[in-house]
């Protein structure tokens, strides 16, 4: 066993390897495609708009060369979830059937204990609140709400709603009961500390309770929705160590199925919605928590899809919202369409008083583009019965049809202006090609205007000059390359040159690689990077192993690396010795400075 691997024996950290294949667990998250021998995919671990994820089937890695974080499908696991070593293995063991035997402190060092014990206590809490819900006559009045807003019994099972009493202790004395430190639920937003400091209380109160889960369906948060008039109507659990609700999109675990299958995610804004258009088809659906759309949400749904579809609310607020977020989703590369809602209505309401059948065609198919939305946003600014509102309206929208870069589209739009409000095409075209003159005029020198014309999203960028590394630390890297292939050439290096390596990362992974194979094993680069438990390490040799590195090798090319990395300590000491040299000709002793010389040009010959 390895240090840091919480107890868990190696022939089950090998099983978990060999039965999650690195590209199926990548492509539950990122959509990979196929590059010669390799797989590539935008990087679920920073923004990025040109794909520098790379993904390794022959060696079972990953490697982003846009941010440098790489490893096995651990590694993945626990950066994508946010887990401990123990932690991703665990998880990864049971969906995979793999038997994990009773260890002594199994699992133990490495996790968070009072992690573990927030997600169960959320975990029995939703398990308590459904059932007060379903079972008391306490949850009466709340199912007797869900039943007039249309919920079945199949959605209140599917989504695991429950109820909070309007009491103020029932969840502690349930949480005290089952032994949980009231302090440590008071800091994982279940209760609330009582106002006088004497105790506590629980913090959601005569709320129907959804609970929010993680991408792996474990509950780490709940909203509550009152029932009365208390304010606010929607409650949502404070942030903590398993909540962040900047990064978490209610409903994911189950819609991302859906979403991987069709590359779409239709985004809506409350729980009701997702559960609503859910039970009317839409499987692909989510909702942010009661909180704006964030660069972090963008980020992981880009991943996972390659078009958003907004499915906000049809009053004045949701449309208004809809509208501000499209630059920043453009920006990140995402196709979007944007649902119409009129009258008001919100999704919930729609399939109420229309159907599943009409909101499938008419609100999810139907969806238009942006520069149609804007085009209808726009229009409920101007009254357009006025030849002045009219003319105000067209002032607004045809700067948003000269930026489009397709003529075609552009001729689209105009057509269905000129008929729409009973105008002159070729009056609406010449404006609108003077318009485009002047946008043109305003950019930039050299920069190409049909491609400038969507917030940023089609910048020209800097193509970086990659650094060139000096010849040992080229010679370093190849070698350990050729040892992570062959023990043969571990062997051969380890008797020439054991640890003397110049840089300090690359001495530390010659050492562990020794040691493992001293231990009878063979070269497996995604088994070795488990035994390391260093992430600088890791991303060292994750990045020394994605080098086209051929599998032969013979004594004198291993001999010339093994030169090139000796010479570097010489060279410093030669560097030293000519700063003597010339110290010793500025304080005038020549004889000195003369012998220096003849060691520097015997050194300098060797």
């Amino acid at each position: 066993m390895s240090a840091g691997q919480g107890n868990i024996p190696e022939k089950v950290i090998d099983s978990v390897l060999e039965h999650n294949d690195i590209v199926d667990t990548v492509g539950k998250y990122v959509h990979l495609t196929k590059q010669g021998k390799y797989m590539k995919g935008l990087c679920p671990f920073h923004s990025e708009k040109t794909p520098s994820f790379t993904v390794t089937p022959e060696k079972q890695i990953f490697y982003c060369y846009g941010c440098g974080k790489g490893g096995n499908s651990i590694k993945f696991m626990m950066e994508i979830e946010g887990l401990s070593f123990p932690e991703a293995v665990k998880m990864m063991a049971e969906e995979s059937h793999i038997e994990m035997p009773e260890v002594q402190g199994f699992a133990v060092i490495s996790v968070n204990p009072e992690r573990e014990r927030l997600l169960q206590a959320y975990e029995w809490s939703s398990k308590f609140f459904h059932y007060l819900l379903k079972n008391t006559e306490h949850g009466k009045p709340a199912m007797a709400y869900l039943r007039s807003r249309g919920f079945t019994d199949k959605m209140i099972d599917q989504f695991q709603i429950g109820y909070a009493p309007d009491t103020w202790n029932t969840l502690v004395q349930f949480l005290t009961k089952r032994s949980f430190d009231l302090e440590e639920m008071d800091k994982g937003g279940l209760l609330s500390t009582r106002s006088d400091g004497t105790g506590y209380i629980d913090r959601f109160r005569d709320r129907v309770i959804f609970p929010i889960n993680d991408r792996s369906g474990r509950v780490i948060a709940f909203a509550g929705r009152v029932l009365g008039d208390a304010q606010p109507k929607y409650l949502n659990s404070p942030e903590s160590q398993l909540f962040n609700k900047s990064r978490i999109l209610y409903n994911l675990h189950q819609a991302k199925n859906s979403i991987r299958k069709l590359r779409q995610i239709v985004l809506f804004e409350g729980y009701g919605d997702v559960i609503a258009a859910w039970e009317a088809g839409v499987q692909n659906g989510v909702a942010t928590m009661g909180t704006s759309l964030t660069e972090s949400h963008i980020s992981m749904m880009k991943t996972m899809a390659d078009e958003l579809l907004i499915c906000y609310d049809g009053d004045r607020a949701g449309q208004s919202s809809a509208m501000k977020n499209i630059p920043m989703i453009e920006s990140a590369g995402l196709r979007i369409k944007i649902a119409v809602l009129s009258d008001g209505l919100d999704p919930d309401d729609f399939v109420r008083k229309y159907g599943p059948e009409r909101f499938m065609s008419q609100i999810i198919d139907g969806a238009v583009s942006t520069t149609k939305f804007k085009l209808i946003y726009l229009k409920k600014n101007h009254i357009l019965l006025e030849e002045d509102g009219k003319i105000a309206y067209m002032k607004e929208v045809l700067p948003i049809i000269a930026a489009l870069p397709s003529s075609t589209e552009r001729e689209v739009y105009l057509r269905e202006l000129s008929s729409e409000h009973q105008l002159s095409y070729e009056s609406l075209k010449q404006d609108c090609n003077l318009i485009r003159q002047t946008m043109q005029k305003n950019m930039p020198d050299g920069d190409n205007f049909d491609l400038g014309w969507n917030n940023g999203r089609h910048k020209k960028e800097k193509v970086s000059t990659p650094t060139l590394l000096p010849a040992y630390h080229t010679a370093e890297r190849r070698i350990l390359g050729l040892m992570l292939q062959d023990v043969e050439v571990a062997q051969y290096v380890s008797e020439r040159l054991g640890e003397a390596f110049n840089i300090e990362d690359h001495a530390a992974i010659a050492a562990y690689l020794y040691a493992y194979y001293a231990q009878g094993k063979h070269p497996d680069i995604s088994r070795f990077i488990s035994s390391l438990q260093d992430d600088r390490l890791e991303k060292t040799l994750s990045s020394i192993s994605m080098m086209d590195i051929p599998r032969e090798w013979n004594v004198e090319l291993l001999d010339d690396y093994i030169r090139e990395i000796h010479k570097v300590p010489q060279q410093q000491v030669i560097g030293l010795k000519k700063e003597d040299m010339m110290n010793a000709e500025r304080s005038g002793d020549f004889l000195r400075a003369a012998q220096i010389a003849s060691e520097i040009i015997a050194l300098e010959r060797q």
